[in-house]
């Protein structure tokens, strides 16, 4: 089911943002990211992410980015964005014209991770696939739409009730590009329950 982009809100608004029925393309904001101290140990809380709110505890939701990105850092994909401490991402980042990192961040209580793996530069598009099993996570990710590789599983400390999710684009450095998201869907959880060993029982 295709979600209606209507109903998504801004937390920061991008340089610019064109919108039609089943499309986002927006222009990034130099010095803009998102990541809380780890290694770094700076705070960065400015990236313009665009979200719909839900209370549903199972679901899968599906984009296709489409990026321009040129300056390292740039990136753009998929967020859950709670509050300033709260949050997940996963997207693209640009390295070089050699190699990107296809990675994402968990960030609880304020302390980010950051997972990737290289990928060749002259990738330009990339679909993402969320799936929320009540304050669990899975991502996902694909070259073509079809075939879907896991990325990571997590958990979000704060994601126990209603949630916001959707896109982000962001340039660190002094940048801006062009990105585009399509091929939005919203739907029932395509992360099936695990069928393994038993859950802990609860003391």
């Amino acid at each position: 089911m295709k979600p209606d982009l209507t109903r998504f809100a801004w937390t920061r608004e991008p340089a610019s943002c064109t919108l039609t029925d089943d499309s986002v393309t927006v222009l990034t904001k130099p010095f803009t990211d998102l990541w809380q101290r780890t290694y770094y140990h700076f705070r960065n809380d400015n990236a313009p992410v665009f979200q719909l709110e839900s209370d549903e505890k199972f679901f899968s939701f599906t984009v296709r980015t489409q990026f321009e990105s040129k300056h390292r850092f740039d990136q753009c994909g998929i967020v859950v964005y709670l509050d300033s401490e709260n949050w997940l991402k996963a997207s693209v980042e640009y390295e070089n014209d050699v190699f990107q990192h296809l990675g994402s961040v968990v960030t609880n209580g304020g302390y980010s991770d950051w997972a990737t793996t290289e990928i060749d530069a002259s990738i330009k598009s990339v679909w993402y696939r969320l799936s929320r099993r009540a304050d669990d996570f899975r991502l996902e990710c694909s070259y073509d739409g079809v075939t879907f590789r896991q990325m990571r599983i997590c958990h979000l400390h704060a994601a126990n009730g209603t949630i916001r999710f959707g896109i982000y684009a962001c340039s660190p450095e002094n940048s801006s590009f062009r990105a585009k998201f399509t091929d939005f869907s919203l739907g029932e959880c395509l992360w099936a329950a695990h069928d393994g060993q038993a859950p802990d029982e609860e003391e």
